[in-house]
């Protein structure tokens, strides 16, 4: 099996909230998307996506930038057996240093060609699947505390038990945030306060320090490693590492040095499915359950995301979402939606979704062999 062409289409998704806040009142209304659409000689086509909703000041990749990387990648691989997942990422690798989030969407949707090939759902590929289905988490959006305390409650009629607030602003205001929600939270649920890398050192302190006889996580308090590192050192909380995450490396230099109890695994961060589902069962080796997650998305990266999450042992799945139910709209056919607050994966073969056209609009990059 051979590429023949590779198809890249931008996608604007917009919110059914109108829009997302968090640290320090950072904010987006419309997530920017790009769609990758691989072709083979044998008529077999597979997706995959990149969303960079979050803007270039917070994490190190942006929506243009996507583009940019795939017109140097997409030439080198076009000619290639799609199914060679561990060769397509080499070959991709030695074409552009880093910038992993730009290969992300080839990468998945090679894994979309290669369930349908072996005319297995992607999720089995991934080792399995365990149950009927997971649950899901729902991330509440930085605003004044009673009204964050509303939206979790309307989440917990619609099924949710896990709820991600969205901190790291003012610590005075995120306490009352934190404290205001966790009085409302019920046996059995998750409360995680995300600090997106919102607070410094000191402040951290001051925010764990005031939070002494709660039961909440505490997801990413600063920007660095070492920072976080000194956070954890100080509370009693469970501790998330997110955007300290990059590579299996950070994933074993955690472990060494006890700096968290939960990783969050970002799959674009990581760069796919591939290097994602390798950092996956390093982290379930050494113990750490883990938030399948990615830097937003639509029906397709929901779609991925639920496979990543259903091969997961139950143990080890701490936390996944289901980010199409955030969107207005809805580009596939095929896709996963919850129920009840909890999600599976399809069982058709590859990932299970088919794009619908009409949203995808023409390519912005067209490349053939």
């Amino acid at each position: 099996m051979k590429i023949t062409g590779i198809f890249a289409y931008r996608v604007e998704l917009h919110l059914i909230e109108g829009n997302y806040t968090w640290a320090d009142g950072k904010h987006v209304n419309v997530y920017d998307s790009t769609v990758i659409q691989v072709d083979t000689d044998e008529g077999i086509t597979g997706y995959g996506e990149v969303c960079c909703p979050l803007a270039p000041g917070y994490t190190p990749f942006f929506a243009e930038g996507v583009r940019a990387g795939l017109a140097e990648v997409i030439p080198r691989i076009l000619g290639e057996d799609p199914t060679q997942l561990s060769l397509i990422n080499y070959i991709m690798d030695a074409t552009l240093t880093g910038h992993y989030y730009v290969k992300s969407g080839i990468d998945i949707a090679c894994w979309d060609i290669l369930g349908l090939a072996a005319d297995l759902p992607v999720c089995t590929l991934l080792g399995g699947q365990y149950g009927n289905d997971f649950p899901l988490y729902h991330p509440v959006t930085q605003e004044a505390p009673a009204d964050m305390v509303r939206r979790v409650a309307g989440y917990r009629a619609e099924g949710y038990q896990s709820f991600q607030l969205k901190v790291g602003g003012a610590p005075h205001t995120d306490i009352e945030r934190i404290r205001a929600v966790a009085s409302e939270i019920r046996p059995g649920e998750k409360l995680i306060a995300d600090g997106n890398r919102g607070w410094l050192t000191h402040e951290a302190m001051q925010v764990v320090k005031a939070l002494d006889d709660l039961e909440v996580y505490i997801e990413q308090p600063c920007s660095s490693y070492q920072e976080c590192l000194a956070v954890r050192r100080a509370c009693r909380h469970p501790f998330i590492l997110d955007e300290s995450i990059e590579t299996v490396s950070d994933i074993v230099r955690t472990r060494f040095d006890n700096a968290a109890d939960v990783i969050n695994i970002k799959i674009a961060k990581m760069g796919g499915l591939t290097k994602a589902s390798k950092a996956r069962d390093i982290c379930v080796e050494l113990g750490f359950p883990v938030c399948i997650d990615n830097t937003k998305g639509s029906d397709i990266i929901t779609a991925v995301m639920a496979h990543l999450a259903h091969s997961t042992p139950p143990d080890f799945l701490f936390a996944t979402t289901d980010f199409n139910s955030y969107m207005v709209e809805r580009i596939a056919e095929g896709a996963p939606t919850k129920l009840n607050g909890r999600m599976s994966a399809s069982k058709a073969p590859g990932l299970g979704i088919r794009p619908i056209k009409e949203y995808l609009g023409a390519p912005v990059l067209k490349f053939l062999l």
